[in-house]
Order: structure tokens, then C-alpha cells, then sequence
């Protein structure tokens, strides 16, 4: 595999990893808000125990995945800035209304129906508009010939960004849904997890249909990348399998309350089929970091600043990756936390 390749796997993974945990973030937030005058399930606390440790370690990834960008491919950091300079600005906006609404609410108790309010329509929104690069990098919305304007009349009325969008809230909720599902069931909540496992099975197959008509809407506004994604509809058809896996397992009966599903083994499933979508996605898209004018090629760093950026990436990986391992395994498996009252 050529250095170019590694930058890009490696900025890859940053972005499918923070697609993963941020949705279960941004979710959680929803849940949270649309449950908050339920107390007999419980399903607000459950989330907000859930959003309590995670939403700080979840935005250091994005943090992560911008310095990837501006230290593998800086030659592209350009370009990627000025096309996305609006739908950014908006997206930092959010985040740092989320982030700071979602302190507040957990201190202000005279205004924290108001301010979860806030934090769930914001986690909605944001997922919205990080999917919307992906449209945005496939170059139908950008005029080259003018500096690399961002048409944003055009993008905001294309069905295409729409399904990008739909696709991405639909996404949230069916995954957050899942990881709350096996949230309350290891916390031995069993009213919320009734709940939040019938949400991910109403949501699951919307989520699908939405996948769908992206790829409907895809073969109209950027069919090169469509017919890209055709060549390995194989692997397209077996990450459609994962789907029907994580259905059937939550239907499955596992232990002595008679409560069915097994949520664990749907979020694993889920998962796995987001793998292997999103790697047929980024297979096509190659080797157009935006198309058709800005290539990993031509945005690569220099081959010995690679080298150095790899190396501190390894040792970085070295350290942290065990610590993460202890905090996730700490977060799902310590008793007292799972199962606090409040």
C-alpha cells in the first residue's frame, strides 16, 4: 500500500469512528429530550447516564480528524476549507450551542426541560449537516470556475442532499436507539429498554430506506460515483445482511425475565454493515478527495512530513487506544454506575 493510500485509510478511519460515536451522541441527546416527561421508563436517565463520560471523549475525534486533514493532506485543507466555509461555520455553531447547553441543563434544574429541548434539536441538526460534505465532496454543488464557490441554492434544493440528510438522523436514531437498548438492559432497566428497542425497530428499516434513496438519488446528480459503488455491490448486498442480522437478534429471547433481543449482538451487526457501506463509499470516491478537481495526489504532504506524522500517529494509537478499551469497559460493565437510581 502506497503512503497516499495509508493517509487516506487512516483520515478514513478517523471520520467512520467519529460517525459512529457521534451519532450514539447526538442520539442519546434526542432520546433524552423526547423522553424527559416519561419517568415511569426511565429512559431519560438512561441517556443521560449514557451522554454523561462520553460526549467530552466523543468530540476529541473531531478534533482528531481535522489535524489528519491538515497534516496528511494539506494541499486539499484549502480547497476543503473555502467549499465547506458555511456548512462548517454552522456545524462549529451547533456544536458549541450543544456542548454548552447539554453542561447547563445537567446544573440548572429551573431550566433543564428547556435547555434538553435545545440539546436534542441540535444533535439532530448536526449529523444533518456533517453528511452533507459528503454530497458537497462529490462536486455537482461547486463552481471551480469561480474559485471553488459552494452553490448553496443548489445544494439546498437538491434531493440528493436531502436523502444525505434523512439518511444521517435516520442513522442517529437507529443507532443510539440500539446502544441505549443495550444500555438499559445490562443497567437491569427493563421499562426503558422496552422502549428504546422498540424505537430501533421501527427506525432500523427507515434508516434502510433512506440508504436506498441515496442511491436513487445518487445515479441522477453524481453517477460516476454511483457506478463506482455498482462494482462492489457484493459487498453492498453482505452489509445489507448485517441489517437483517441485527432484526432477527432483537426478537431473540436471552434470559429469565422473558425479555427478548439481543441488543449487544444488533449493535455489533449494525456496525459491521456500516463498515462495509462506508468502505464502498470511500473505494468509490477514490482517488477524489472533491471532484473532479482536488485528488489525494495532489493534496498529499510531503513524503518525509508522512513519515513523521505516521510514526507520532502509532505511538499516539499505542497510548491511547488501551485507555479507551478501560473507559468503554468500565462505562459498560461497572454495577454501581449501571445501576444508579438517579
Amino acid at each position: 500500500m502506497t503512503q497516499v493510500l495509508i493517509a487516506i485509510t487512516i483520515l478514513w478511519g478517523f471520520v467512520f469512528i467519529y460517525a459512529v460515536m457521534a451519532t450514539m451522541d447526538f442520539g442519546a441527546g434526542f432520546w433524552s429530550m423526547l423522553y424527559i416527561n416519561h419517568d415511569k421508563t426511565k429512559a431519560t436517565n438512561i441517556a443521560n447516564r449514557y451522554l454523561s463520560p462520553t460526549w467530552e471523549v466523543t468530540n476529541t475525534f473531531i478534533v482528531a480528524l481535522v489535524v489528519a486533514v491538515y497534516s496528511l493532506f494539506p494541499g486539499a485543507a484549502y480547497s476543503l476549507g473555502t467549499v465547506l466555509l458555511v456548512p462548517g461555520s454552522l456545524i462549529l455553531l451547533l456544536l458549541a450551542i450543544r456542548s454548552a447547553f447539554l453542561v447547563f441543563s445537567h446544573v440548572a434544574d429551573d431550566y433543564r426541560k428547556p435547555l434538553t429541548y435545545i440539546t436534542g434539536i441540535t444533535g439532530l441538526l448536526i449529523p444533518g449537516l456533517l453528511i452533507s460534505v459528503l454530497p458537497i465532496s462529490q462536486g455537482p454543488y461547486i463552481d471551480f470556475e469561480d474559485g471553488q464557490t459552494l452553490q448553496l441554492g443548489k445544494l439546498f434544493t437538491s434531493p440528493h442532499e436531502y436523502a444525505f440528510f434523512g439518511f444521517a438522523v435516520a442513522s442517529t436514531l437507529f443507532l443510539s436507539s440500539l446502544l441505549l437498548a443495550d444500555y438499559s438492559k445490562a443497567s437491569k432497566e427493563y421499562e426503558a429498554y422496552k422502549v428504546y428497542r422498540r424505537d430501533a425497530m421501527i427506525i432500523g428499516p427507515i434508516s434502510v430506506v433512506m440508504a436506498f434513496l441515496i442511491m436513487f438519488t445518487m445515479k441522477n446528480e453524481a453517477s460516476w460515483i454511483y457506478e463506482r459503488m455498482m462494482e462492489d455491490l457484493t459487498i453492498l448486498l453482505i452489509s445489507l445482511l448485517g441489517f437483517l442480522v441485527a432484526g432477527a437478534a432483537l426478537f431473540l429471547p436471552t434470559n429469565k425475565e422473558g425479555m427478548k433481543g439481543m441488543p449487544r449482538v444488533a449493535v455489533v451487526a449494525v456496525t459491521f454493515q456500516y463498515v462495509l457501506a462506508s468502505y464502498v463509499y470511500g473505494n468509490a470516491h477514490l482517488p477524489y478527495i472533491i471532484y473532479p478537481e482536488v485528488t489525494i495526489q495532489s493534496g498529499f504532504t510531503d513524503p518525509n512530513s508522512f513519515r513523521a506524522v505516521f510514526i507520532m500517529y502509532i505511538v499516539g494509537f499505542i497510548i491511547l487506544f488501551p485507555g479507551f478499551v478501560y473507559f468503554w469497559s468500565l462505562f459498560m460493565n461497572d454495577k454501581r454506575y449501571l445501576r444508579q437510581k438517579s
